[in-house]
């Protein structure tokens, strides 16, 4: 039987770092934000329905989509956030759900949806928290403070800008309280990874 897990983190928390692990050890990995590139490709109609809200400007010469310029309109902009969130995630949550079955079918133990709005979406009774019969969730933790600094070594923004993004989410330590497991992922890479074993055993059934 497939063990469906969700797991979510905050900006700058290190989740695609335990995303590797966990494939490495195994379990089919969803990536939800994978999964809105590939929907927002050149060409793509949701690429289309964004321009139509947001501004043509956001599509660059080649085609593709600023998401630079997208990001510091609905970072700063409740409303707007909303309206991208109710166009993206129907076709996003619908995906995920077919490659989800897709694993199922395929025998696959240990299945991972990385889901950045999880526990958002579980705040409020809706969205991939309600749509997916989940054995556990997991946070990938690290402190409020270490989010801004790797966020602004990681985008080159500036740490008013962080605590910007970090607002249009949960604060992570309310994510904590919501979550079954929790990886901290402020410390060393071998300590992240020791976790990371653990729980994958726990969930498989492993000693």
């Amino acid at each position: 039987m497939a063990h469906i897990i969700g797991l979510s983190g905050g900006i700058g928390s290190g989740k695609s770092t335990v995303l590797r692990m966990l494939a490495e050890l195994g379990a089919t990995v969803i990536d939800a934000d994978a999964i809105v590139h590939e929907l927002q490709a050149p060409g793509a109609p949701l690429l289309t329905r964004i321009a139509a809200a947001f501004g043509d400007e956001l599509i660059r010469p080649d085609g593709s989509l600023d998401r630079e310029g997208l990001g510091a309109i609905v970072f700063r902009d409740d409303e707007a956030r909303q309206r991208l969130n109710a166009m993206v995630h129907p076709a996003v949550g619908a995906e995920m759900a077919r490659r989800t079955q897709a694993a199922v079918e395929a025998g696959t133990a240990v299945i991972v949806l990385d889901i950045p709005l999880l526990y958002e979406g579980a705040k409020r009774g809706a969205g991939a928290s309600a749509a997916f019969d989940f054995a556990a969730t997991v946070l990938v933790w690290v402190p409020p403070e270490v989010q801004v600094e790797r966020t602004v070594a990681r985008d080159g923004c500036d740490r008013g800008e962080a605590r910007r993004r970090m607002q249009a989410q949960l604060p992570i330590d309310e994510k904590r309280d919501l979550a079954d497991y929790v990886i901290d992922n402020s410390g060393t890479p071998a300590e992240t990874e020791e976790q990371v074993r653990a729980l994958y055993r726990r969930l498989t059934g492993g000693s």
